[in-house]
């Protein structure tokens, strides 16, 4: 068996995205560690966040295993994750 290529990299095993580390293409697998996670849902930018799972609104982005901003909407799996769709958390 032949491992895939990374185009992504997810930081902590409890993180719900994974940053590309290239731009990814709609419809192209996003493959971190070497297995494809999921497909692109849309053209996602070089260093960007992409769901690896689906993340309901009001529901935190986890990355480096913490939560560093909320869904201000359903971001549904292979989808960019960024300001259009996040807020900061409120403390």
């Amino acid at each position: 068996m032949v491992a895939l290529k990374n185009n992504a990299l997810k930081i902590h095993h409890a993180d719900n995205v994974a940053i590309a580390i290239r731009d990814i293409k709609k419809g192209e697998p996003v493959v971190v560690e070497g297995t494809e996670a999921c497909v692109a849902a849309e053209d996602i930018p070089a260093s960007h966040k992409i769901a690896l799972e689906p993340i309901a609104a009001g529901r935190p982005v986890i990355r480096y295993g913490e939560p560093i901003v909320v869904a201000t909407s359903d971001i549904g799996t292979g989808q960019w994750v960024h300001l259009h769709n996040t807020k900061p958390i409120e403390k």
